[in-house]
């Protein structure tokens, strides 16, 4: 019999000052901090603010080095991925303050979006494990993708998310949809769980390891980000009005069922394009074609609130090998 260890509990935790990484560069940034702050130390909870210096990576492997009980990271899904990544792995809990203009990771958690609101929920909350999509050495909590997905990320200037929030998604899509060109992939499964599948002209492919992407969407109506498992998507080009039909179906997930639209369930799929494709990892273009996708299972420790459904502690973590 498997026995697993309980969860840990938030005041142990708490013995020693709480490390409090933010992005300055979020759509918040570090403006949010005092009002954190404020919760932190109405609930005597001892914290210290980590200004990364453009070096958001480095400082998070420094900050590992005396392996905290529990991080804060207050950013965005490109922050919180990273942050993720770096606690992967370890008895390290993540804590995340939505700072971003999505905020999709936090929306899986059932987070709530006000920062404040976010560090009290916490304070109050439990701890669950999740897992960690891995594009070859690369890490992402929500979704990978490549073709639109990443002709919409270069035209999500910073200036654009300040102003205009999460309406900075559909008028960065607006703008990149009359320019991108059709391309052709492969899919892979090195399990011989599925049948490889030869693509042609596609708009879009999508690897999902949570729930949420792009300001709210949703990768499937099944979809976990802890169920071990990927949920990958492939949109065919295919006529403008296919293409608003199926975007009527992106903040359920109902798209999976279009019939422009392939859709299958695996823990590991290459993805092989004719010339190599850059990929998007959580709102970051972190990674190029020919590229391996897999599942880290519980990987990542991290703080919901009371009330949230995202996931339970299984207490065991590593790569699925399927």
């Amino acid at each position: 019999m498997l026995f697993r260890s309980p969860a840990p509990r938030l005041e142990s935790l708490l013995v020693r000052p709480v490390p409090v990484v933010v992005n300055p560069g979020s759509r918040r940034g570090s403006a949010a901090w005092p009002a954190v702050r404020e919760v932190l130390d109405g609930a005597g909870v001892e914290s210290t603010l980590v200004d990364p210096h453009d070096d958001l990576r480095g400082t998070l492997a420094r900050l590992m080095e005396s392996r905290p009980p529990l991080l804060l990271a207050g950013g965005g899904d490109g922050t919180i991925g990273c942050a993720a990544a770096a606690v992967a792995g370890t008895s390290t809990v993540l804590g995340v303050v939505p700072l971003g203009t999505a905020n999709d990771f936090a929306r899986t958690l059932e987070i709530d979006p006000d920062p404040a609101t976010a560090v009290r929920q916490l304070l109050e909350g439990r701890v669950v494990d999740v897992d960690l999509g891995r594009a070859g050495d690369a890490a992402f909590l929500n979704v990978a993708s490549l073709g639109f997905s990443v002709a919409v990320t270069q035209r999500l200037t910073a200036r654009a998310k300040r102003r205009l929030g999460p309406l900075a998604y559909p008028w960065a899509a607006a703008l990149a949809y009359g320019r991108h060109a059709a391309f052709d992939a492969v899919l892979h499964f090195p399990d011989g769980d599925h049948d490889d599948l030869d693509l042609r002209g596609l708009l879009q492919i999508a690897v999902g390891n949570g729930v949420h992407y792009g300001g709210g969407n949703t990768v499937s109506p099944t979809a976990s980000v802890d169920d071990h498992l990927l949920d990958v998507y492939a949109i065919e080009r295919g006529r403008l009005r296919d293409h608003l039909s199926i975007a009527q179906l992106l903040r359920d997930g109902s798209l999976v069922d279009h019939e422009r639209v392939h859709h299958v369930v695996t823990r590991r799929v290459e993805v092989r394009t004719g010339t190599p494709m850059p990929v998007n990892l959580d709102g970051e273009i972190a990674a190029r074609t020919p590229l391996l996708f897999g599942v880290e299972r519980n990987a990542v420790r991290v703080v919901v609130p009371a009330h949230s459904r995202a996931a339970t502690f299984e207490g065991a973590s590593g790569p699925d090998q399927g």
